[in-house]
């Protein structure tokens, strides 16, 4: 089964160079996110790897009412189609509601399915009969050979353009773990398979009214993954993370980020 995906001419899959997949959790306003853009562009230019720029605009799932949900859909797609069209660079969002489905699908490249909405079946038919490139976020209660369901329910709308990222499975309270058997196991359904190294070390929950979260341990387990396979890894990243409006514990900072990427392109060529 074919394991590559085209986007915007940039190609996903077994035997292609890793995918950087990466930006803020939540579009904070437009300013920042041109910022955390331009940056991530040239880094990842200088590096020769493939770049695909992910900010929310509406952070549905949030731990608190009083949490940050972003600008939402109408300014938010507006800001990320200017990014998409003054940089040149391929965006990707989440929807959570079907109304948002068709609005997204004129401006993202990538629409993201969120991990908490992956077995949604009206929500995942809708995304897939755009025929837009799907990444969908295996949810914390999956287990990898779960996922052959929803790559199912996708296909069958006639949409073979499926990325699946990995973010971890809960284990115990507020806490995730990583099981890199997944990444193959997920592989077999003819797949490109992500890694999302900075939500696999979110605390859910853990800050009592915010999700906490251990960046330190983010590159630790992107190596891994890259290692074992990952076609792609999947980063939050934020100038100060310390003071980010939505997962900032689990954020990395953008400055320091070079090496990290340099030594993930180096782990792909050698896997």
């Amino acid at each position: 089964m074919n394991n590559l995906v085209n986007i915007d001419n940039l190609i996903m899959g077994r035997g292609q160079p890793l995918t950087l997949i990466a930006g803020p959790c939540v579009i904070e306003d437009a300013a920042r996110v041109f910022e955390i853009a331009s940056l991530l562009k040239s880094l990842t230019a200088d590096l020769g790897i493939p770049f695909i720029f992910k900010a929310s605009y509406d952070k549905a799932n949030r731990t608190s009412i009083d949490s940050f949900r972003g600008p939402g859909p109408d300014e938010g797609l507006r800001i990320l189609e200017s990014v998409k069209r003054e940089l040149c660079i391929p965006v990707l969002s989440d929807v959570h509601r079907i109304r948002e489905v068709a609005a997204a699908a004129d401006v993202l490249d990538v629409i993201q399915i969120p991990a908490l909405l992956c077995r949604q079946t009206d929500l995942v038919l809708e995304v897939a009969r755009t025929g837009k490139v799907i990444n969908v976020k295996k949810g914390q209660f999956l287990a990898p050979w779960d996922v052959s369901n929803i790559v199912d329910k996708i296909r069958s709308a006639g949409n073979d353009r499926v990325v699946i990222t990995e973010r971890g499975v809960m284990f115990g309270y507020n806490n995730l773990v990583v099981d890199f058997r997944g990444i193959r196991i997920m592989q077999e359904t003819g797949c490109p398979v992500v890694f999302d190294a900075t939500h696999s070390v979110q605390l859910p929950g853990g800050a009592g009214k915010a999700s906490g979260g251990q960046r330190e341990y983010a590159p630790i387990l992107a190596k891994a993954a890259v290692a074992a396979g990952a076609d792609g890894v999947f980063i939050e990243v934020h100038p100060d993370p310390d003071h980010a409006l939505c997962d900032g514990p689990n954020s990395l900072k953008t400055d320091g980020l070079a090496p990290l990427l340099s030594s993930l392109k180096r782990i792909r060529e050698v896997a």
